[in-house]
């Protein structure tokens, strides 16, 4: 692993993080941290769809045409049903024929077999990592951990999910692993889409799913293993709906 990819790529996350809420964002939101200096319109949109999914803009068992998204971003269509395509890939949103777009609610097994994998990929990478880096490295970390507290505390969802996830990455980052990196996120892109009949999470549940990430970094920067390996776990499988042999 070398030290200075890790710290750029840790650099260049926490340089994008914006905390503004929904309201007061354009509709095409420029996100740097995500996108290469020239952004296409499908990334573009694809960004503004993930907020509006995760805002609950967008919600569960509701279909959009891609025409109507179109005329609401202030572009064509074609964007908008690439930008879908991707996000059915992703199994956020499902195709209906002559339609358009149904956002996919999440029931509670597929959210619990998700936290299951999550947790066999990303705890003993956590682990390893424990062992082996010094405290101070930890600390590389704590913007990121911040940024997702900041999200939770005013409650923007969008925020927040985009947040979470750059920390995670940035987490992993520090193994080298590129192809853990990505699958990681993979899964929690997933993990982050909205549950079929279940209140979107308001301000209390945010801010304790963010003081996690600053909780897992206090163990981590001690030694503690134990009380990281608990962390870890209990962060990734939270308080989201349990089915039969399912942690």
């Amino acid at each position: 692993m070398e030290s200075t990819r890790s710290e750029s790529a840790i650099s260049v996350a926490a340089s994008g993080v914006s905390t503004a809420s929904a309201a007061d964002r354009p509709p095409l939101p420029r996100r740097p941290r995500s996108l290469p200096e020239r952004h296409s319109v499908r990334a573009q949109v694809l960004a503004a769809l993930r907020d509006a999914l995760a805002s609950g803009e967008l919600a569960p068992g509701e279909t959009y045409s891609a025409p109507a998204l179109a005329e609401r971003y202030g572009v064509s269509a074609t964007p908008v049903r690439e930008a879908m395509q991707r996000l059915a890939s992703e199994g956020a949103v499902e195709t209906v024929p002559n339609r358009g777009f149904r956002v996919a609610g999440r029931g509670p097994r597929e959210l619990a077999e998700l936290a299951e994998v999550r947790v066999a990929l990303e705890v003993p990478a956590v682990l390893r990592l424990a062992r082996t880096l010094p405290p101070e490295r930890w600390d590389e970390l704590r913007p990121l951990a911040e940024a997702t507290v900041t999200a939770a505390s005013v409650g923007d969802r969008a925020a927040y999910a985009e947040a979470d996830r750059l920390f995670h990455r940035a987490l992993l980052t520090l193994t080298g692993n590129r192809q853990l990196v990505k699958v990681a996120e993979d899964l929690h892109r997933k993990a982050q889409g909205p549950a079929a009949r279940a209140p979107l999470p308001g301000p209390t549940e945010l801010l304790a799913d963010a003081l996690e990430h600053t909780a897992l970094l206090d163990a981590l920067h001690t030694g503690d293993l134990k009380a990281a390996e608990h962390l870890a776990r209990e962060h990734l499988t939270g308080p989201a709906p349990r089915t039969p042999g399912h942690p």
